[in-house]
């Protein structure tokens, strides 16, 4: 998981600029970078189940967005094909519409950058390795499974 810095502000203040103050010391941006990369399993840890209330409600925010209601603005996993992620289910920024899903565009930082091309990285690897065990065919035949993914 890549955790953005850059597109978020507080008091009208982008992120990166109080980290590494003392509003946002080096060390409490790197324990909230970890609490975000883990939150999925740390519910599950303090659970010792999964937690599907969270999901739930946002599948049913997404489901009113995608039948004409307000539309869905949170990150929300996505398949992209975009000639540089390409064939992968990726969480993104985007907007879920009646017309569909849109992949907005963001500005990321070089930093930021590296962190989603290494998460993609390591999702290729497990997509690849799921192939591999035969539960899914190999990408060159997806459009067999669904004709718009080509």
């Amino acid at each position: 998981m890549a955790v953005y810095a850059s597109t978020t502000s507080v008091d009208d203040k982008t992120l990166t600029d109080l980290i590494g103050t003392s509003a946002l010391p080096n060390s409490e941006w790197d324990a909230i970078k970890q609490r975000v990369i883990q939150g999925g399993k740390n519910i599950i840890d303090l659970r010792d189940r999964s937690s599907l209330q969270s999901p739930a409600y946002l599948s049913i925010e997404i489901i009113a967005a995608a039948m004409g209601g307000k539309a869905f603005r949170w990150p929300a996993g996505t398949y992209v094909s975009d000639g540089h992620f390409d064939h992968i289910m990726m969480a993104m920024e985007t907007t879920i519409t009646h017309d569909g899903v849109a992949l907005c565009r963001v500005e990321r930082t070089p930093a930021e950058q590296a962190e989603l091309e290494q998460s993609y990285k390591h999702l290729c690897t497990l997509r690849d390795e799921v192939i591999d065990m035969g539960i899914i065919p190999s990408v060159d035949k997806w459009h067999t499974i669904n004709e718009h993914l080509k």
